[in-house]
């Protein structure tokens, strides 16, 4: 060719290899993250020319240094089947790139195939909404078709401009005419679309500065056509015969490439033109895709208003007044993904722990806890604080926040104390469903629980009726000819030392020890569990039926919420490390003193199947539509209060950043009753498991019961308040603002930023304020910050968000845990009984002491310690408040919760059952029948 023409050549196929090149280095910083893009492609058939083109994709795939899946189906498949393959890589999070390799075979229809693949993932840009919004000026494609994306990055890459120049696209199919038409419109070029039935073509085409054929017929466009000058896009892809080849043909363009190359300033050749940048395109496609998950592909944040009511209405009146985003709105605004989220209605979801693993090289959010002083049986509104300051940072502040918070157990809704969606202006919504039942996991944690107690009594039953030769026969099972143990019983023949895995290798001797668990009936201390207060289930006796054999004994009922699954739903890290906290507990004591564990019994794997799904945190909302995680919830007086560390992880991750110049969010989670036990707990039991440290800590306060604390005359639920809490008295709040103090200097003993954040009731003075504000600061309160957000929504609760946003500036080196677990049991109890109650000394029952010489031998003395004690005072007497000193803790009893991972002593007479008042508020609440609108429940 002659030397003057080659420079007109653009040569798609080396700017195609540079930009596979530029996507290869890119590739490698995405895996050094953590991040590798991975395309999938399904081939129907074997045509050999859709052979060819998935081979070049697979090639330049792994070339460029992505992960590859090729599904080559038969030509019979049928639709359903291609649809359920389709769906299935859309949810897999590992999976970026989605391509059905065209044609499909003729009982297949193309439209619906092209439109099952997920948007997000349609890097061939063929679906509609990458398509629709291609048209659209004011919306942005996900992905562009790679063909027409190849040719206008063509156009960039030899310097031709675009903008006001007169451009003409001959060919319309929605593969590459109609969206490089819309393209070339989008970079302000005047552009005509054209077609094989145009009149006037040739005169439309001399008019051109660019043309781009793209209309599938050979030599089409004239050669004289092309305006001296234009850059020419040749698309078109036509064999023609050519005896001179092997194959019989050549490629030829749309375009009579002889006579065009006289007079383009540039034109693509056929082949090794406008094809190998269609390649490029797929792999830079892809390149996005992945980044884009990577990153989590956030909508911006809306936030819903609310208009507050003097006087405050009622909690439910409000919550129902407020229409919700869509969960899937809120989904979609922290990034997750359709793969990621469960829809449990239209404003409740379930979280796939996968989003940890996705963001794990995101630098975490900001971790504020909420906790609170010693409460009045009525509450102090540490609930709703969480979800006032969650409000007041995202929706008043513009800062991502996310609230972390437990499930509310039926016992307190239909009980004394209500529910725990917050209250006023600053709820979690819906509220009827975020205390009724939410999406089952309290039920979950119950139907595990009591299937252990089933397997334990029956297990008893059975070893008591048959011989060990026949309790071995049944145990282990016949396969075909063979007989097998289960999975889970490998762990217990390791445990007893016996290294075999076939039944009939087993001595008598290695039969009986396997067979016979001999549980010691007196030992047993797993317990059976209702969602419901119900005081008379707290001693039963079972097996009193005839079929039972007279086999019976005393045993009782706690609540779901204090149940060891509960508590290992809240501090497991991950489904692996759920199944082995299960397995791991430990029920009782055979009669040669060995503990008898989940996984001795063969249950632990029906457990972790049954909490399959709680494990997934659960998604709502507030009020002023900013995210809640809600799940888990261990009590806080029995269990160790705290929700779940993979609700915090993930939510941390979430409003994380993935470069040191962005501004982290907040997660505000919260520790149930007074910070005596839920934030030492948090501390020394979920920072433990979770590796996490605090930012910064919040101590919520009322006048209310700093008053209670000061003297003044005892509160109780359902009863009117008596006159000393409605006007002021300063005596009162400064003699009780020794409960405060010692909150305050329990948590600075921990090495970190404290606020103290008092929530307002109408009835508080200035002066009481100022009081409480004053002697705060002397006792070394980082901050003191005013909230009202009960009665103003977030807005109410900006002076607090400020507040916490300054005490989180910079990274928290100087946390310490209050205790060393390598200290003995004993001392570990002293040390939180004096350290944070103010107790002198600590008194055990005979059966604590023989219990802790038991768990000591076992191996459980080096596990923290989970108090047990009521949440009304620093001591295990409800009614002594204040902060007092030199008092003795009585501890009757000790428990080991080895799956959890803690022991927890119990203080006084602490019930693991609480019971119902005289007047419930179950009396409150029911249905309209006509409507389905729950009333009463506040």
């Amino acid at each position: 060719m002659d030397p003057e023409l080659k420079a007109k050549i653009i040569d798609g196929f080396t700017i195609g290899k540079n930009i596979r090149a530029n996507l290869k280095l890119e590739i490698e910083e995405l895996k050094k993250k953590g991040c590798i893009p991975h395309l999938a492609i399904i081939q129907v058939g074997a045509r050999e020319d859709s052979n060819s083109y998935v081979r070049m994709k697979q090639r330049a795939a792994v070339e460029a240094g992505m992960d590859f899946t090729l599904r080559k189906e038969p030509e019979s498949i049928t639709q359903a089947e291609l649809l359920a393959m389709i769906n299935k890589m859309n949810n897999d999070p590992a999976i970026h790139g989605i391509l059905v390799q065209l044609p499909l075979p003729k009982h297949i229809d193309e439209k619906v195939i092209t439109e099952a693949v997920d948007y997000r993932k349609d890097v061939d840009g063929f679906h509609s909404l990458n398509m629709g919004k291609l048209v659209k000026k004011d919306e942005d494609p996900l992905f562009v078709a790679c063909t027409p994306k190849g040719c206008i990055r063509l156009l960039h890459e030899v310097g031709c401009p675009i903008s006001g120049q007169r451009a003409v696209v001959i060919g319309r199919s929605n593969i590459v005419g109609m969206p490089v038409f819309q393209l070339l419109n989008r970079l302000d070029a005047t552009t005509t679309l054209c077609h094989s039935r145009t009149r006037n073509l040739g005169e439309i085409v001399k008019q051109a500065d660019i043309v781009i054929a793209a209309v599938g017929r050979a030599g089409m466009v004239k050669g004289e056509w092309i305006k001296d000058g234009a850059v020419v896009i040749d698309v078109g892809t036509n064999p023609v015969e050519d005896a001179t080849k092997k194959s019989g043909y050549r490629l030829v363009g749309d375009v009579e490439f002889d006579v065009a190359i006289k007079h383009a300033s540039r034109i693509t050749p056929v082949p090794k033109g406008v094809g190998p940048m269609t390649i490029a395109m797929l792999m830079d496609n892809l390149v996005i895709s992945a980044k884009r998950y990577f990153e989590g592909n956030k909508a911006p944040w809306t936030y819903l208003p609310i208009k507050p009511q003097v006087p405050v209405p009622s909690d439910i009146e409000i919550a129902k007044a407020q229409t919700p985003k869509q969960i899937k709105t809120v989904a979609d605004e922290l990034g997750l993904f359709e793969s990621e989220f469960d829809l449990y209605g239209e404003y409740k979801a379930k979280v796939s722990l996968s989003v940890i693993n996705r963001l794990k090289n995101y630098k975490n959010g900001k971790y504020v806890l909420v906790a609170g002083i010693t409460p009045t049986p009525l509450g102090e509104g540490k609930s709703t604080t969480v979800v006032g300051l969650v409000q007041a940072l995202a929706a008043h502040l513009n800062k991502k926040a996310i609230a972390c918070v437990r499930q509310p157990s039926q016992g307190p809704t239909f009980g004394v104390k209500g529910g725990a969606a917050g209250g006023g202006y600053s709820q979690i919504i819906p509220m009827e469903e975020f205390n009724l039942h939410l999406t089952g996991d309290i039920h979950a944690v119950a139907a595990a629980n009591n299937l252990l107690a089933a397997a334990i009594d029956t297990r008893i039953f059975h070893e008591s009726t048959q011989s060990d030769a026949a309790l071995f026969r049944r145990l282990t099972t016949v396969k075909g000819n063979k007989r097998e143990f289960a999975p889970v019983m490998l762990k217990r023949l390791a445990k007893l030392g016996i290294n075999k895995t076939n039944p009939l290798d087993l001595t008598p001797e290695e039969i009986t020890k396997f067979a016979r668990l001999d549980i010691d009936p007196e030992t047993i201390t797993w317990r059976r569990v209702v969602d419901t207060n119900d005081r008379y289930l707290r001693e039963i006796t079972i097996g009193q039926n005839d079929t039972e054999k007279g086999i019976t004994r005393k045993t009782g009922y706690d609540i779901a919420v204090a149940s060891e699954v509960m508590a290992i739903l809240a501090l497991t890290t991950s489904l692996k490390d759920m199944r082995e906290r299960l397995g791991n507990i430990v029920v009782a004591q055979s009669k040669a003193g060995e503990p008898i564990t989940c996984d001795d019994l063969g249950v632990g794997g029906a457990l972790a199947v049954l909490m399959k799904e709680a494990i997934k945190p659960n998604l709502m909302q507030t009020l002023e539509g900013t995210p809640v995680f809600v799940h888990a919830g261990p009590f806080a007086n029995i269990a160790h209060g705290n929700s779940s560390i993979l609700a915090d992880k993930i939510a941390l991750k979430l409003v994380g950043t993935k470069n040191p110049e962005e501004e982290e969010g907040y997660v505000i989670t919260e520790a149930g009753f007074g910070a005596d036990i839920g934030m030492e707990k948090f501390f020394n039991i979920k920072c433990r498991n979770s590796g996490l440290v605090p930012n910064a800590v919040v101590i919520v306060a009322t006048v209310r019961a700093i008053k209670l604390h000061g003297g003044a005359s005892p509160v109780s639920a359902g009863q009117p308040l008596p006159e000393e809490y409605n006007t002021e008295n300063l005596e009162f709040v400064q003699k009780g603002m020794c409960n405060t103090i010692k909150h305050i200097q329990n948590a600075k003993s921990y090495g970190v930023k404290v606020i103290l954040a008092i929530n307002k009731f109408t009835t508080d003075t200035e002066a009481e304020i100022e009081v409480i504000r004053k002697m705060a600061l002397e006792a070394g309160c980082d901050e003191v910050a005013l909230t009202n957000n009960w009665a103003e929504g977030g807005k109410g609760a900006v002076e607090l968000a400020n507040a916490v946003i300054k005490a989180c500036e910079g990274e928290n080196n100087e946390f310490k845990y209050l205790y060393d677990l390598e200290a003995p049991i004993v001392e570990k109890i002293e040390t939180i009984a004096k350290k944070t109650y103010g107790a002198s000394a600590v008194e055990l029952s005979d059966v604590a002491k023989a219990k802790i010489e038991q768990y000591t031998k076992l191996g459980y003395d080096k596990l923290p310690v989970c108090m047990a004690k009521t949440h009304l005072s620093f001591t295990d007497n409800p009614l002594i408040k204040g902060a007092p000193t030199g008092f003795t803790l009585p501890i009757r009893d000790i428990r080991a919760s080895v799956g959890a991972g803690f022991i927890y002593p119990i203080v006084g007479t602490m019930q693991t059952m609480p019971g119902l008042p005289t007047r419930p508020c179950y009396y409150d609440i029911d249905i309209d029948t006509e409507s389905s609108e729950i009333y009463g429940l506040f």
